[in-house]
């Protein structure tokens, strides 16, 4: 198979080498957290610098410890034999579709990622929408119908994944699918993967949330990481957590860690080990980012409801999903074109997600909207009011006038190539 560059990397050099070239671009592309390291985080690393060994496969102990912890405290009792970890939760999610083999089911949309590494794997991807105003997971009912069909044409189907909350569309799978999904997958005999990263990034922890472990612990792997909730992307740590007594999958997860990762970085080992026990200053460094990941997702909500975009409210991360079908102006890719060189807008075309090429939905991140600077970014996480902090309100601004032209446009006109229209001021 041809494997290409990520979607959401490609997009991020496009939009850095736009801006190097002196291009006033708002960078609404990359799903990166865009907040500082938390002091504590940064001290336990430089601790332990010295420690170079690689270390078990599995991960180090204490890491491991402190995971069973992290999932114990919310409701679901974990052995640390449960756990496995890897260098992000991306490489654990690609061990564990190497380790099940078979084709898999995926939300439609989904993150790029997902239906990418199982072409790698040699997997065929079924796409099954999720119910309507929901994300993350698919329509149980049309999952059973479409894995019936796959296994019916010869097809061996394995497993379904999970994204609770959503990326792309920042929406919760209710306890009702999630229910009926855990039944389907009994039914199936079907694994599911759970990719519960932005599960502490709830904007409202009023929502009931339920983990897929919790009606199907036999059959659920759970993965996640300290990259969004903590924003340690560039640390590379995830952990996963397999159903208790899954022995054979564990020995075949750890037997291709063994061949590809050996081992996540010692020293970031220890201060994941430290996140995971979730001291008081890390609990409430996550809360400050749940609060403002929030307030700008709502404001750039607003934005595009102010133009009659469709978009449903976000519930969780720093997503939203918006179509703009009805301006008229085709599919993902050429409005993600338009928005980008004569708006100055960056946002990512809803295809790479696997949607449908010819619907106008893009994948809209705001978390770099947050500052250039740790100063900036730290400013904005202290902020009772970010959305008035200059440099947020004015990638605010420059979102909400790029629209507003944007739909001033008549379907079908000649579109002048025209400078992309930016405020004085545009830090995002």
């Amino acid at each position: 198979m041809t494997v290409t560059l990520s979607a959401t990397l490609a997009a991020n050099e496009d939009i850095e080498r736009r801006r190097r070239a002196g291009a006033r671009v708002l960078h609404l592309a990359f799903g990166e957290a865009g907040l500082p390291v938390h002091p504590a985080l940064r001290d336990r690393l430089v601790a332990a610098a010295g420690n170079n060994g690689y270390g078990p496969v599995a991960g180090a102990s204490a890491l491991r410890d402190a995971a069973a912890g992290y999932w114990t405290r919310r409701g679901l009792p974990t052995d640390p034999d449960q756990v496995v970890s890897g260098p992000g939760s991306k490489s654990l999610l690609y061990g564990l579709l190497l380790a099940l083999g078979g084709d898999v089911v995926l939300t439609a949309p989904s993150w790029v990622s997902y239906a990418a590494q199982a072409g790698l794997v040699g997997s065929r991807p079924i796409l099954v929408p999720p119910p309507a105003g929901e994300g993350g997971a698919p329509d149980p009912d049309r999952l059973v119908s479409a894995v019936l069909h796959a296994r019916a044409q010869g097809r061996t189907v394995n497993s379904v994944v999970v994204t609770m909350p959503d990326n792309p569309t920042g929406r919760l799978a209710t306890p009702g699918t999630v229910a009926r999904l855990a039944d389907v997958a009994r039914e199936l005999d079907l694994v599911i993967i759970s990719d519960e990263i932005y599960r502490d990034l709830l904007h409202d922890p009023a929502p009931p949330y339920t983990s897929p472990a919790e009606p199907a612990p036999e059959r659920t792997v759970i993965t996640t990481g300290l990259s969004k909730s903590l924003a340690l992307g560039g640390w590379r740590i995830g952990v996963a957590r397999l159903p208790d007594g899954a022995h054979d999958l564990r020995a075949r997860l750890l037997a291709v860690a063994s061949e590809i990762w050996s081992a996540p970085a010692a020293p970031v080992q220890e201060a994941a080990a430290y996140a995971f026990t979730e001291p008081p200053e890390l609990v409430e460094r996550v809360e400050r980012s749940r609060r403002l990941h929030g307030a700008v997702a709502r404001a750039a909500h607003a934005a595009f409801t102010e133009i009659g975009a469709s978009v449903l409210a976000p519930q969780g991360g720093f997503y939203l999903y918006p179509d703009l079908s009805h301006l008229r102006l085709g599919g993902s890719a050429e409005i993600t074109r338009v928005l980008l060189d004569e708006h100055g807008i960056g946002v990512l075309p809803g295809h790479a997600f696997g949607d449908d090429p010819s619907a106008a939905r893009v994948r809209v991140a705001v978390s770099l909207l947050y500052g250039e600077t740790a100063e900036e970014r730290q400013a904005a996480l202290d902020s009772s009011d970010p959305l008035h902090l200059p440099w947020i309100s004015a990638g605010l601004d420059h979102l909400t006038m790029g629209l507003k032209e944007l739909s001033l446009v008549r379907p079908g006109a000649a579109r002048e190539r025209r400078p992309a229209l930016v405020p004085t001021v545009c830090h995002g």
